[in-house]
């Protein structure tokens, strides 16, 4: 922070910014391995857990945008192997040339291969794994059957993948149906009797319908994990395990995120077949571009006053905050709300209509604040977020990572603060 006068009475040591700590890799244990606990679980956990992050490794300076080299692919969207109409409707969309994951995945795709994709978020994962799958459908049209399924851990990141098949399909008669939680079931039923191509769903809502007999995976010859390193972790295992058996006819598998948890390497290995690998990035580092800080807040000090302070110091156009717990978000949305910042909230007690409306208002600049859990950390695709703030220190180090990810998208600079109460 640049603004002397909000520093004047705060304690000196509140912020911490790399020049105090240039360590940039993960945390990790006494033994020097990395250490984490597995966070993002899809059920609510009773016991209270404790962040094992090291707040020293979360403050970093962005790096100045004339020393990044920013990826250019060489070839434009007119010049991939792709359908003219794909081509057309990509660059109606504002397509000029594939991102570095697109263009480095894009053939062997096309092949048929097997892959696991890791790229920082607001790279372009989603085209990645459409833009193939859409020119497969084209090239070899299914009739009365699933072509493809998509598993994504929130309803914001289906939805937000629904949204994209349906602008990159426009007129191509192509069909998706989104079945996710919080929505009315017999809707889904509806949705059904017309056999979608693809079907992007929610791993809980997926199970259900299959329980209930309203479609079958036998069929489906393609599956994509998005954010496959949280589909993977406790809350999710066995609902992929399941839906694995049921796809018998399963012939090509894709794996997209932004972090890869090396403990999930041995079932990684078990569910893809000679898989090519990209790594747009490492998926152990936060991005470059974002500016990182840590602000400390010793006890009895204001942590509310802190924040509005912060926020009125600084430029804070559209600021996403995080908190832990659901109740927290309820209220610290209602104070943001009492002195007159506007705010809404998003958390897995809120039906998805209120989550989405709230994020429809945010997108839209209706409200400045969006206050989320970590349901928000994946899948929200909002442009211009200029600020994120860990109100709360999340539990792991791949939650920062999609925390702070929801700023500085498509390479633009972004500002990220984690609060850390010292006790």
């Amino acid at each position: 922070m640049n603004n002397s006068n909000y520093k004047k009475d705060k304690p000196k040591k509140r912020f911490n910014n790399s020049s105090e700590n240039g360590n940039r890799s993960r945390p990790s244990s006494s033994n020097g391995k990395p250490s984490f606990n597995k966070g993002g679980r899809s059920r609510p956990q009773k016991a209270k857990q404790v962040s094992n992050l090291d707040p020293n490794l979360l403050a970093r300076k962005a790096v100045h945008t004339d020393k990044v080299k920013d990826f250019r692919a060489e070839r434009t969207i007119e010049e991939l192997p792709i359908n003219d109409k794909l081509k057309a409707l990509l660059k109606e969309k504002g397509f000029e040339r594939p991102s570095e994951i697109q263009d480095k995945t894009l053939e062997s795709l096309l092949e048929g291969r097997d892959l696991l994709g890791i790229a920082q978020t607001g790279t372009g994962k989603t085209g990645a794994f459409l833009i193939p799958m859409i020119e497969q459908m084209i090239q070899h049209p299914v009739q009365n059957r699933t072509y493809a399924l998509i598993m994504a851990p929130t309803r914001e990141l289906a939805t937000q993948i629904q949204d994209e098949f349906k602008t990159m399909t426009k007129g191509l008669n192509l069909h998706s149906s989104c079945f996710i939680g919080g929505t009315n079931i017999n809707s889904d039923f509806r949705n059904l009797r017309r056999t979608p191509h693809v079907i992007i769903a929610t791993p809980g809502r997926l199970l259900d319908l299959i329980n209930r007999r309203a479609f079958k995976l036998d069929n489906v010859n393609t599956l994509v994990l998005d954010e496959f390193d949280r589909m993977l972790d406790m809350g999710f295992i066995n609902d992929v395990k399941k839906t694995l058996q049921l796809m018998k006819s399963r012939k090509h598998t894709l794996l997209f995120s932004a972090t890869l948890d090396r403990k999930q390497e041995g079932f990684i290995k078990e569910i893809l077949n000679n898989p090519v690998r990209v790594k747009v990035s490492n998926g152990e580092t936060t991005g470059d571009h974002i500016d990182q800080e840590v602000i400390r807040i010793n006890a009895g000090e204001d942590k509310f006053k802190i924040l509005t302070d912060l926020m009125e110091s600084q430029q804070m156009d559209k600021l996403l905050i995080f908190e832990e717990a659901k109740f927290k978000v309820k209220k610290l949305t209602s104070m943001l709300n009492n002195i007159g910042i506007k705010a809404d909230e998003i958390h897995g007690n809120k039906t998805q209509n209120a989550r989405q409306n709230a994020l429809n208002k945010f997108k839209q600049g209706k409200v400045r604040v969006l206050v989320a859990t970590d349901v928000a950390a994946r899948g929200l695709d909002v442009s211009d977020v200029t600020h994120v703030i860990n109100y709360q220190l999340p539990m792991t180090f791949d939650s920062y990572i999609h925390r702070i990810g929801r700023t500085g998208r498509a390479g633009k600079a972004g500002k990220a603060y984690t609060f850390v109460d010292i006790k």
